[in-house]
């Protein structure tokens, strides 16, 4: 069957009060002691795998989770075992899963790549969860003419992860989960909203498997997760509606695991730049493509975008601490320290993306991604027959914007300079704002053109739409870098104003903006110069 969930952690501070929800007189309590098995080289894990054998109150329960959407719905089989058998197993210390069972079930084709009998030999018990279980059931509320018998459980887990061959080794485990019994989707999205709202929730996609497999390797978070493409379920029968929830749902699956990793704490300098391209993908897919439906909500681009210029100012910081500063200083620059200017930072990386705002967004936009697309008015529209028009007018833009930048390009080399400030301040805003829109709209550009090519990348346009996907990326580097040089060329600036040494920083990088700006103009060119791939 296919199990729909969403998992949240709990931030200390509202632990109190969700408590007294989640235990109330119907409540149940339940002792849960599992032990996960895998390959020694987690080859389960690699594949999305889970295998448990799991003690649910005096029930022994063998489970495997597969699949799914990568986000909140899993394949889940599971098979109640016979208890003395269990137990005469773990007295012999050879408990160990069954794989016969799963010949013929739906999970069978999430281990066609395994050959089960040499499979089961390789399984070892790598961790256990020791868990209390606090479950409800949050049963919908109808009126006589609406009784489609809705209900979600909701689960809070307390206890630990612990590591197989050493039980010194451990990791606390506190999340609520929410899952959807019986009935509409939209009732576990609804109630998982409201309790977001109130307790400041986090979402997470981290399973106890995951967190298990973390243990082992000894590592608090799992590698940042960059955009993959190949997960971009679409084909030539997609319709409009359908296309843009697949395009929406790929740049979650880059998103979530990031946001992940930092709600969980993590500092690491990856998840917060994967997050932030992962959001820039969002914002150019909702941008490009939003009149492909109906249900796109336009209250989540100003959250998106907010989202990622706060992640960015800290990312800029800590790159200019991690990565600048090292290479300035090989160059003979004096030290800087960005120390003091990270830690001034009001907010950080866990206060952006825990902000309730953006997990309530991130809430909206995975039940956008799962609601039914065939319901809308242009579910008999093919996408591929509107993505040639939005490819072009997005490319027109492009086109139109880079005219006007040359154009304040010449009339800055004919002298405006020799105007008064005011002039002169009022000229350089509306230049930068040109080269701001630019480099949206080759952003937007090249973000829409990879979605489209998985539907109009013929075998025969195969080397053309590679070819032109290279130049468009090619140029918003170019772009970006210029960009990136110059905002550290102003810290830098800034900085000299308290430290004399910045001084140097602040001429490298300007001596390094007119190697970008020439660099960024042929890049730019290439891909006017370059025939469409549509």
């Amino acid at each position: 069957m296919q199990e729909i969930e969403l998992k949240f952690l709990v931030p200390e501070s509202r632990l109190k009060g969700l408590m007294r929800q989640a235990q109330v007189k119907s409540s149940k309590h339940m002792q849960l002691a599992a032990h996960y098995y895998d390959t020694s080289d987690q080859k389960l894990a690699q594949a999305g795998i889970g295998l448990r054998i799991r003690k649910e109150g005096d029930t022994w329960v063998q489970t495997i989770k597969a699949g799914g959407d990568g986000i909140a719905a899993r394949l889940e089989h599971n098979a109640v075992l016979d208890n003395e058998q269990v137990q005469a197993m773990l007295d012999s210390d050879t408990l160990a899963p069954d794989l016969t069972i799963y010949k013929d079930t739906s999970v069978a084709p999430a281990l066609a790549a395994f050959k089960l009998k040499k499979l089961a030999k390789k399984l070892t018990r790598l961790y256990v969860t020791d868990v209390e279980r606090i479950t409800r059931l949050l049963i919908k509320d109808n009126n006589d003419e609406d009784e489609d018998g809705s209900s979600i459980e909701m689960a809070y887990d307390h206890g630990e992860v612990i590591h197989g061959l050493d039980d010194t080794q451990r990791d606390s485990i506190q999340e609520i989960e929410f899952e959807l019994v019986t009935g509409d989707v939209d009732f576990l999205f609804a109630t998982a909203k409201t309790w977001c709202k109130r307790y400041k929730l986090c979402l997470s996609t981290v399973t106890k498997a995951e967190r298990g497999g973390l243990l082992i390797r000894g590592q608090n978070h799992s590698a940042a997760v960059s955009a993959d493409l190949s997960q971009l379920t679409v084909n030539k029968d997609s319709s409009m509606p359908a296309f843009v929830r697949a395009a929406v749902h790929n740049c979650l699956l880059h998103i979530l695991p990031n946001s992940s990793a930092i709600v969980a704490g993590s500092i690491d300098n990856t998840h917060v730049l994967q997050l932030t391209i992962g959001l820039t993908r969002l914002q150019a897919a909702l941008t490009v493509f939003a009149d492909y439906s109906d249900e796109i909500n336009p209250d989540w681009l100003p959250i998106l975008t907010q989202t990622a210029a706060l992640l960015s100012d800290y990312q800029e910081l800590t790159y200019l601490a991690a990565h600048i500063e090292p290479k300035l200083q090989s160059c003979g620059a004096p030290s800087v320290d960005w120390t003091a200017d990270i830690d001034a930072l009001k907010i950080q990386p866990l206060d952006v993306v825990s902000a309730n705002d953006f997990q309530l967004t991130l809430l909206e936009l995975i039940a956008f991604t799962m609601s039914d697309p065939s319901l809308e008015p242009k579910a008999d529209k093919p996408a591929v027959d509107k993505l040639v028009k939005t490819l072009s007018k997005q490319y027109t833009k492009f086109i139109e914007t880079e005219r006007r930048l040359q154009d304040k390009n010449a009339a800055n080399d004919n002298g405006p300079y020799s105007e008064d400030s005011k002039s002169v301040n009022l000229k350089s805003r509306n230049h930068n704002q040109v080269q701001d829109d630019l480099y949206c709209q080759l952003v937007n550009l090249r973000y829409a053109s990879e979605f489209a090519s998985r539907l109009l990348n013929k075998k025969k346009a195969k080397k053309k739409t590679k070819r032109w996907l290279k130049h468009v990326l090619k140029a918003q580097k170019a772009m970006e870098k210029y960009r990136k040089h110059a905002l550290y060329q102003q810290r830098y600036q800034l900085k000299s104003a308290t430290d004399i040494n910045a001084l140097y920083g602040a001429g490298w990088f300007a001596a390094t903006l007119k190697k970008d700006v020439k660099r960024a103009k042929k890049r730019l060119a290439n891909v006017q110069d370059s025939p469409t791939f549509w």
